[in-house]
């Protein structure tokens, strides 16, 4: 669905013959230097350069003075035939008399090449140029090469004529695209008849022949791709194959008067053009083939006495050239622009046919269509209008007459399904075709047309007019109207550029933006026109469309899209795309602005892009150049910014706007494909939903599968629930609300799946949570449901599973709806409202399809209703012989203890306890055996029962299971609260509280000899266990026992305590021991710290030396071009590895140290670390963290520095204060070096250069240790003794 349109018309030379009665007679392109030769009647050669590449460029321009050449030939001679061979640089002539000669126009040499009987009728090099078929008077066949050997001769026609016969100009042998065939017309022996001859190029054997035809023309012409053969016969245009059967034919369709001359095919094989003459004029007509229908594109008329003949540009397919009998030579450039406008119309031009397609309404395929519009001739330029329910075409057409027909709304036009209307030619001052017309009101067209006064290019100039419409029949509303309109022409403008696209200016009442060549833009106002000094595209765009937008507050309210000849898409003055083929603008707002720019690339990949993207600068972030990556799991988000057409070659036709986001696009075959993007659909979507539709949002979700949660999540589910009852109403069919509550669920799709197709974001939806999002719905709608719709079979049906679809199901709440329709049934009454609800059967059965079987079968048990339980697992198709036994098992119980099984099956275990409390003290073993099966049901055990004795048994049994969990602490209260004083003594010594114990022990009034006895066995326990401290307590203040009391006290190195209690007891063999003990341990642990401080030292140089391997290693690896990451780990630890001689250090040489910076307990624990690191092994990978971690496992522990600072007290108090100080300088080198050390390896491990002039140990320790000393980790430190 797309139309031919003439983009613009230039006269490129005007040659001057030589003499009054001389005519072009034929002609010969130069590719390479772009210039046409033509040969006269007069014999005289004429040469003209074409325009440029960029024909734009050339408008105004002078042309170059054509050179001229005169033949010297006999005087009965005369050319007949003239073609330029590229491998000679020269051109070929033949003429009448036979004669070939080469001009070289160069070196202006003419030379004599040969000469043949019969004269030459005409020539055809090969398409590379390496063979000249020559064919004769005598209707002989020469195939000759460049060197003018000859390769063979035969004869084309089958009766061979006379040598005397004069010879004139004749149709040449038409040539393969590939040069392997080529194909001559000849006549029948004896008859009028003729045929077609297809010839094999290297032997000049006759390869086909096809079936004789009455009526045929001697015009032939061969597709450049091969596939036909373009023949006349009888007005038609007939195809054969190169077998010389024929495939199809069409007809001209004009009168008996009529011939066909000059049928050419462009150089992509998409457009066949030909001259038919009539007798009052010649027209030149061009036809394009798609879904196996030839439409007549474009009618372009000139006068009998021009004698017109063409040729297509043999590089560019949409430019053909034309000249006349007096040497005025034309170009005319084509584009395909599409046949469907903006409001999703198609208008497919056939001729003097348009045929009409709402693609709104219905996508039928081409070449079918809804109605047909037909004009006293063939169209040339068309332009609709369109307003609401008025609607508007104006043709121009081919004689240069308009015509206006006035169409109803486009939702009416069903109606005129099948109907032909014939409009009628509007009255106009003068008939002058018209370019790039344009509606600027529902009465005003605007168009440009060409001078044609003038002959040559730099004088030939444009003319704009302004067109008033008005109409002197009365119309009937909704009909079609195509009589009654007179043009008159309000305004004329002279414009002395070419013109190269108008459009419409959306925002502002009869103007127009007309852009001329190069991409100056123009605007017309007010009978005006004036440059538009803000808008301008870089280069020429004859694709050019104004889209009104919204104020977005930093530019106008509109935007001019232009896509030029090198596929790049221009927006006002900055180019937005390189490789764009087509592009489309869409709309979903109600005032009807421009919302997204739908582009399609080179690449076929389909982009949607928001306009206000554009107009923010925000393109080239989101979209980069619109060539899209490679698509891998890790940016698989990329994959959705744009859609991959699955034909290659594909354009886009246009878009159906508002809430049927569709974009149509046809392919190379033709046919007709919409696409739907996941964001225009997404964006009409919450766009209905924003005005309140939610009706139509939600038959476009149904429609275009989006998830249904989309509805809910748009404006934030909260905001839903006010709005559950509208939805309701609206929506009004339940089967449609069962769907969108069978799809909820508690995550917000606006977040997570339609993230990257949709800007639009609620700032409330963050803040909400999604876990009740589900159930908070499903409430609104069932209550929504409720209050709107009538009661009914199907609303209850949509209530129920509301409830099934809750998280968790209400699936006891459904059941019990069930139960009363079920109640209902079993009335036997003859109520009115029975008929209001489905069947139990069928409720029941909804259910079950809704739910887990086995999970409705135990909501119904859950109801204590055997009955409805039973058919439930009837319906689910469960065993009989599994259900019924336990089901009459049940019935037969009271009706409590039923309860209470029914409970524990289904592990509902606090109602089963409270059944079974309620069932009486006849059942309390099961009610006991029930809390030691579920523990956590004692605590509602107790608040059941009353009676004393049986909350003492309670209690007791928790004790119990306590202690078998070794909740000791808690099992010893528990047994208090039943007083079981054993059990509780019992406890309190599993769980090492020799308080406890001890306070049990006296409350059971044990005599002095056993808590004696008692105290000696827990203080060995205490010791056991490593509490030397709490065993010093027991032994002091139970057992009367100092000396071991003291001992316990220096073993838990409690110097100070220890210390206290010999002077208290003035024992000087105790305070001896405590002095001998605190100068030992001081001893041991000054040698600890100095083997600690070598030990840093060493971890921290052969940390630096692993690092500086390493770095050395990747800057390597950088250097021969290889990443790091590309490295595996035993690559690196071999490399590693091989700058190292050092040996680890294991664990053993890590505990030496650590006994002198913890207690007891803690080197307990962090030997047990040190074993879950491991050992450092040399050249590992993970050897660099691990000596760091090594490091920070060396800092001081809390419990090694309290036990310091008690050392260093006791020292001092027993007159060791030299021995004090050695140690307090020992340990606070220790400290500061570990830090300084740890510090030092964090830096090195952040840069990429290890200095060893910075990272040094000693400046490290100099700079941290003012701060260190200060902090609360060397609180540990008695002032006296701190180093200034």
């Amino acid at each position: 669905m797309k139309n031919l349109k003439l983009s613009f018309e230039l006269i490129s030379s005007n040659i001057q013959l030589q003499s009054p009665n001389e005519a072009i007679r034929c002609t010969a392109f130069d590719i390479e230097q772009n210039r046409f030769f033509f040969a006269s009647s007069a014999n005289f050669i004429y040469s003209t350069n074409l325009p440029s590449s960029n024909i734009e460029e050339s408008w105004g321009k002078q042309s170059p003075t054509p050179l001229i050449e005169a033949v010297d030939l006999d005087a009965d001679d005369s050319i007949t035939s003239l073609e330029y061979l590229m491998e000679k640089e020269a051109l070929i002539i033949g003429t009448s008399s036979g004669v070939l000669l080469l001009y070289n126009v160069e070196d202006n040499v003419m030379e004599v090449v040969g000469k043949v009987e019969g004269g030459v009728k005409s020539l055809s090099p090969s398409p590379d140029g390496d063979l000249l078929c020559v064919i004769t008077g005598i209707g002989q066949m020469l195939v000759m090469t460049h060197d003018w050997d000859l390769l063979y001769e035969t004869s084309v026609e089958d009766n061979i004529e006379e040598a005397d016969v004069q010879c004139s100009p004749g149709i040449p042998a038409t040539w393969r695209g590939d040069g392997k065939f080529f194909a001559t017309i000849s006549s029948v022996q004896n008859s009028l008849q003729k045929k077609l001859k297809v010839w094999e190029r290297d032997t000049g054997n006759l390869h086909s022949v096809s079936e004789p035809k009455s009526s045929m023309g001697e015009i032939v012409e061969w597709m450049p791709s091969g596939a036909k053969i373009a023949t006349v016969c009888d007005q038609k245009i007939v195809f054969f194959e190169k077998n010389g059967l024929e495939r199809n034919s069409f007809s001209v369709g004009e009168g008996i008067d009529a011939t066909i001359e000059n049928l050419k095919w462009n150089c992509n094989s998409d457009l066949l053009a030909a001259i038919v003459r009539r007798e009052t004029y010649d027209a030149l007509k061009i036809w394009f083939f798609s879904n196996n229908h030839w439409y007549l594109k474009q009618e372009i008329r000139h006068s009998k006495q021009d004698g017109v003949r063409f040729m297509w540009d043999p590089v560019k397919p949409l430019n053909l050239i034309s000249w006349t009998l007096e040497g005025l030579v034309k170009i005319y450039n084509f584009i395909w622009i599409t046949a469907v406008t903006e409001n999703s119309v198609a208008l497919v031009v056939d001729g003097s046919k348009v045929l009409v397609t709402p693609l709104s309404l219905t996508l039928i395929p081409p070449p079918m269509y809804l109605f047909e519009l037909q004009f006293p001739c063939s169209v040339r330029e068309m332009a609709f209008w369109s307003n609401n329910s008025k609607n508007c075409l104006a043709a121009s057409l081919a004689d240069g007459s308009l015509s206006v027909v006035e169409l109803p709304s486009v939702d009416t036009w069903e109606e005129l399904e099948g109907e032909v209307f014939c409009a009628e030619l509007c009255i106009t001052e003068d008939l002058t075709p018209f370019l790039h017309l344009t509606w600027l009101d529902s009465h005003v067209l605007f168009g440009a047309t060409l001078d044609t006064s003038y002959n040559t290019n730099e004088l030939s100039k444009y003319c704009l007019q302004e067109l008033e419409l008005a109409c002197s029949e009365d119309h009937i509303p909704g009909s079609v109207a195509c009589s009654g309109f007179d043009a008159k022409v309000v305004n004329k403008l002279a414009f002395e550029r070419m013109v190269i696209g108008i459009a419409s200016n959306p925002i502002k009442k009869r103007s127009a933006f007309v852009q001329s060549n190069g991409g100056n833009i123009y605007e017309y106002a007010g009978s005006s026109l004036h440059e538009h000094s803000g808008l301008r595209f870089s280069s020429s765009c004859p694709w050019m469309s104004v889209a009104p937008i919204e104020d977005f507050g930093i530019s106008d309210p509109f935007l001019i899209f232009g896509l030029d000849n090198n596929s790049r898409l221009h927006v006002n003055q900055k180019a937005v795309c390189n490789n764009c083929s087509s592009f489309s603008l869409y709309s979903n707002s109600t005032n009807q602005v421009m919302t997204h720019l739908i582009l399609v690339t080179k690449q076929d990949f389909l982009f949607v892009v928001e306009i206000q993207d554009i107009v923010l600068g925000q393109m080239e972030a989101k979209y980069g150049n619109f060539v899209p990556v490679v698509i891998t799991k890790k940016n698989a988000e990329e994959g959705k910014k744009f859609i991959q057409i699955w034909e290659k070659g594909s354009k886009i036709l246009g878009a159906v706007h508002g809430d049927e986001s569709a974009v149509i696009i046809q392919t190379t075959r033709g046919n007709l494909e919409s696409i739907y993007p996941r964001k225009l659909v997404l964006e009409s979507i919450v766009n209905a939903l924003v005005q309140g539709r939610y009706k139509d949002a939600l038959l476009m979700v149904r429609r275009h599968r989006i998830d249904f949660n989309v509805i809910v999540d748009h404006g934030g589910w909260q905001a839903f629930l006010q709005l559950a009852p509208e939805f309701v109403r609206q929506a009004d069919n339940l089967s449609h609300i069962t769907d969108f509550v069978c799809s909820l669920k508690n995550e917000n799709v606006m977040e997570a799946l339609y993230k990257n197709y949709i800007s639009y974001t609620n700032v409330e939806t963050g803040k909400e949570s999604s876990d009740s999002k589900v159930n908070s719905v499903l409430l609104a709608v069932r209550k929504a449901l409720e209050e709107q719709i009538a009661e009914s079979p199907a609303r209850e049906l949509c209530i129920l599973t509301t409830l099934a679809r809750s998280d968790p199901p209400l699936l006891e709440e459904a059941l019990e709806r069930v139960k009363l329709i079920r109640e209902m049934e079993l009335s036997d009454s003859h109520d009115p409202k029975r008929k209001l609800f489905p069947s139990a059967e069928e409720s029941l059965k909804h259910l079950l399809w809704l739910s887990e079987t086995e999970a409705v079968y135990e909501a119904a048990l859950g109801l204590y209703d055997l009955n409805l339980a039973a058919i439930v697992a009837l319906n689910s198709q469960q065993d009989p012989k599994e259900f019924l036994p336990f089901l009459q098992e049940l019935e037969v119980l009271p009706s409590l203890i039923m309860r209470y099984r029914i409970d524990l099956k289904l592990k509902r275990y606090e109602k089963a306890l409270r059944h079974i409390v309620a069932a009486g003290d006849t059942y309390f073993e099961d009610c006991i055996n029930l809390m030691k099966n579920n523990p956590q049901l004692f605590p509602l055990g107790l608040q059941l029962l009353t009676d004393p004795i049986r909350r003492r048994q309670v209690c007791e049994a928790w004790g119990d299971h306590l202690s078998h969990i070794k909740c000791f602490e808690d099992a010893a209260t528990t047994y208090l609260c039943c007083s079981s004083l054993e059990k509780a003594l019992k406890a309190y010594r599993s769980s090492n509280n020799w308080g406890g114990v001890l306070t049990v022990a006296g409350l059971i009034k044990l005599g002095k000899e056993e808590i004696m006895q008692l105290a000696h066995d827990l203080c060995e326990e205490l010791q056991t266990i490593g509490k030397p401290s709490e065993a010093a307590k027991i032994a002091l203040d139970y057992c009367g026992d100092v000396k071991n009391g003291i001992t316990l006290l220096i073993t838990a190195r409690e110097w100070e305590e220890a210390l206290r209690i010999a002077l208290m007891h003035r024992n000087e063999d105790l305070i001896s021991d405590v002095k001998i003990g605190a100068g030992e341990c001081a001893t041991i642990m000054i040698t600890e710290y100095e083997e600690g401080l070598e030990k840093i030292g060493k971890y921290l140089t052969r940390y630096l030396a692993v690092r500086q391997r390493r770095l050395l290693l990747a800057a390597k690896l950088q250097a021969d071009e290889r990443s790091i990451n590309e490295l595996d780990d035993d690559t690196v630890s071999e490399a590693s590895s091989s700058f190292s001689g050092m040996s680890a250090y294991t664990t053993g040489s890590r505990k030496s140290s650590a006994a002198s910076m913890s207690s007891s307990a803690t080197s307990k624990r962090g030997l047990r670390r040190q074993k879950k690191r491991g050992k450092i092994r040399a050249g590992s990978p993970d050897e660099e963290m691990a000596l760091v971690d090594h490091l920070k496992g060396m800092s001081l522990a809390s419990g090694a520095a309290r036990e310091l600072k008690s050392l260093l007290a006791c020292l001092v108090m027993i007159g060791k204060e030299d021995i004090a100080r050695k140690l307090q300088r020992v340990g606070e080198n220790f400290q500061l070096s570990q830090k300084a050390a740890v510090k030092l390896a964090e830096d090195a491990m952040a840069c990429d250069i290890v200095d060893e002039h910075v990272f040094v140990l000693e400046l490290y320790i100099k700079k941290l240790r003012n701060e260190l000393l200060q902090s609360e980790e060397f609180s540990w430190q008695s002032k006296v003794f701190v180093t200034p």
